[in-house]
């Protein structure tokens, strides 16, 4: 279902309630974070990134930071703070301001990079018909431990399906993923590995 209409109001409203709400309510918890951030990792506390947004429109997204700064794998840099902060998704609460901003929606298909855009087949790139989200349709049906492709067919699934009553289910989905510490990352990976594109299929797949 498009995203139009009044009940892309309540959605906009109901996304700009509960991210003030639960960034009242998390404030002391993302104090506390920031402040171990800083003691044990220095500046910047916030990592911030160009991502694509609706449309394929970029926006910066913040998070607490979780990886040294410098060269090196994801891995090798990844603290065991950073660990901690990820197991928790603690590094996810200042997203709750790019929602405030209109950036994100508390649901939709999570932003991933802009070198991405690029790779996604016509198809693939539909998951920018909407805004994306902290959380999503793929994020509670394997999170990290799903291939990119799994993801992105979740992703357009949602866009074309969601409703109030779907927002509200992947939200109830999440918050239970959280208290289970599941799907954070892929084998072998912190998180994902790069998407690289999914090869062509056929001459559609070209259009």
């Amino acid at each position: 279902m498009e995203q139009r209409g009044w009940r892309l109001a309540v959605k906009r409203t109901a996304d700009v309630s509960l991210a003030a709400a639960a960034l009242a309510l998390s404030s002391p918890a993302l104090g506390a974070a920031a402040l171990a951030v800083r003691v044990a990792m220095g500046r910047p506390v916030l990592f911030s990134q160009s991502r694509p947004g609706r449309n394929g429109d970029l926006f910066t997204v913040y998070k607490l930071r979780t990886m040294t700064v410098g060269t090196g794998s994801d891995a090798a840099r990844l603290t065991p703070l950073g660990r901690l902060l990820r197991a928790t998704s603690l590094d996810e609460l200042p997203q709750l301001w790019n929602v405030l901003r209109g950036d994100m929606s508390l649901v939709g298909p999570r932003p991933l990079l802009v070198s991405y855009l690029e790779r996604y087949s016509p198809e693939q790139r539909r998951r920018h018909d909407v805004l994306p989200g902290i959380t999503g349709w793929a994020q509670i049906n394997g999170r990290n431990t799903v291939t990119h492709e799994e993801k992105f067919k979740l992703d357009v699934w949602y866009v074309d399906h969601w409703s109030l009553a779907l927002d509200a289910r992947i939200l109830a989905g999440t918050l239970w993923r959280v208290l289970s510490r599941s799907g954070i990352s892929a084998d072998g990976h912190v998180t994902m590995p790069e998407f690289k594109g999914t090869p062509l299929t056929s001459a559609s797949d070209r259009a």
